[in-house]
């Protein structure tokens, strides 16, 4: 399960950005990092990733629990994969961990990557839900690649390729020289 490191980078490079952050940070302040495309704007999220709300922050840290438990399992059960499918899960566990962290510490998410152009922006969010993010996509490209391979391949029934003779009736519908 050398995946695994996978995940702990993503749980340690998230944790280490966001007290980073909370360190060098006022809550709300925001800096230009690129122009105004990149910014770094602090602020702390009690809802979901990239400010998605719709229950209590109980709800949340229960559900990241549960679903770091779940996928941890998966990993295990998928340990003799294809490995692209293990890291995309490490990926989605790794920043599940991430923020579960700070659900447990701050009851909410500490957040800070700020993208967009002039004042349409992207919801701000952190090195966890990007690595979820990321992670979703992998599997979601695999199971559509998966499927069409799937779609591609025949019945398992291996049939000989073999010439057939010339017959009366295909000499019929030739047209003649």
């Amino acid at each position: 399960m050398k995946v695994l490191w996978i995940t702990v980078g993503v749980v340690i490079l998230d944790q280490i950005t966001k007290l980073w952050v909370k360190s060098r940070f006022y809550y709300g302040e925001s800096i230009d990092v690129v122009g105004s495309v990149l910014k770094f704007t602090y602020i702390e999220n009690p809802g979901m990733a990239f400010g998605i709300r719709f229950a209590g922050p109980w709800f949340f840290t229960i559900f990241s629990a549960i679903a770091s438990v779940i996928i941890f399992v998966l990993l295990y059960r998928m340990r003799h994969e294809a490995l692209t499918g293990r890291i995309a899960l490490s990926l989605v566990l790794g920043g599940a961990i991430g923020n579960l962290i700070d659900r447990s510490l701050y009851g909410r998410v500490v957040d800070f990557i700020d993208v967009g152009i002039g004042t349409t922006r992207w919801p701000v969010f952190n090195l966890a839900d990007s690595a979820v993010t990321v992670g979703m996509i992998l599997l979601i490209a695999l199971m559509i690649f998966e499927k069409e391979h799937k779609e591609d391949e025949t019945s398992g029934l291996k049939v000989k390729n073999k010439e057939l003779p010339e017959s009366e009736e295909r000499d019929i519908w030739q047209t003649p020289e």
